[in-house]
């Protein structure tokens, strides 16, 4: 019985400390606004589907404006746009409040998701779009959302922020920007060129230039095709860069990051002027090089198979590897 009384005024007295924990919490809570206390829990309480079919000539441009919603986009034989989405709101009234508008042209659409007045609360819009194979993407544009394209031939620019990038099977040339987010590409072919902040950057079976710069995060790439004497350029802060390029032929590179490590790998029959450095970190090379200038544990100049075109490699507490494929 004593120990029983015993387990009663303990557990009465850790009652007693979060009542008194809690309390502050409690008041500070009941001056919040009862609309926005809804929002945090559910932001998409209230829901409404749409639908809408447009006419599209083959070779024509899209360009879409969104908020707070993702955005899918995959190709399909027909000279005509399906779009389906959900808006969504915190409350029934700021759901009423979102529109879409559309400008429809027989070579042009443009789509426009109109955010609620006043903007209280959490509301969006998501996209499910089917579209001519043969289509120009001339901004694709989302907040807080992801952008996914599929299989489509004609330029692409996309933008989001806090959304993710990803793009498969496209024939053309990309511009991604992206903050807090990755860019994704696979199988694509034509000039990349890809942005984000806070987000990796990975690009599998590219034929065509590539230039990618993030910050705090990876860059990784591999390009099976590159044009004769374009440049390829990546740049990252905090974070690793690693490219890889079997089908190298004299192409100059720029590669740069800070507090990371760096990685090339390139034909064995590669032939460049190297210079590499980096601070606090060392630098190794699969390839003889002929040394021309400076050569230490953190600097190393010279040329790979009787010189080429200018390879430069940029780290700062970071080790930088040349590799062969």
């Amino acid at each position: 019985m004593e120990r029983l009384a015993w387990r009663y005024v303990m557990l009465s007295k850790m009652t007693l400390r979060n009542l008194l924990v809690l309390g502050p919490v409690a008041l500070l809570l009941t001056g919040c606004d009862v609309e926005d206390m809804g929002s945090w829990g559910s932001s998409d309480r209230f829901k409404e589907d749409f639908h809408y079919n447009y006419k599209l000539k083959s070779g024509g441009t899209l360009s879409i404006d969104n908020f707070n919603g993702s955005i899918e986009i995959i190709s399909w034989e027909k000279d005509e746009v399906e779009v389906n989405g959900t808006k969504y709101a915190a409350t029934e009234e700021l759901l009423r409040q979102i529109k879409i508008e559309a400008d429809s042209q027989p070579s042009s659409l443009r789509i426009r998701t109109v955010k609620p007045e006043p903007r209280r609360g959490n509301s969006g819009a998501k996209y499910i779009l089917r579209v001519p194979k043969k289509l120009a993407l001339n901004g694709i544009v989302s907040s807080n959302g992801s952008i996914r394209i599929e299989n489509m031939e004609g330029d692409a620019r996309l933008q989001s922020s806090n959304g993710s990038l990803k793009v498969r099977g496209l024939v053309g040339k990309l511009d991604a920007k992206t903050s807090n987010a990755s860019i994704e590409v696979s199988a694509m072919t034509g000039d990349f060129a890809g942005h984000s902040s806070n987000g990796s950057i990975k690009v599998d079976g590219l034929q065509g230039t590539f230039e990618g710069s993030t910050s705090n995060s990876s860059i990784v790439a591999r390009i099976e095709k590159m044009p004769a004497g374009r440049v390829v350029k990546a740049d990252s802060s905090n974070g690793s860069i690693d490219l890889s390029l079997p089908d190298y032929k004299d192409q100059p590179l720029d590669l740069d990051t800070s507090n990371s490590s760096i990685t090339l790998r390139l034909p064995a029959g590669a032939k460049a002027d190297l210079r590499a450095s980096t601070s606090n970190s060392s630098i190794s090379s699969e390839f003889e090089v002929a040394t021309t200038g400076t050569i230490s544990k953190s600097r190393l100049e010279g040329r790979i198979g009787g010189g080429g075109a200018a390879i430069r490699l940029s780290s700062s507490n970071g080790s930088i590897r040349i590799q062969k494929l």
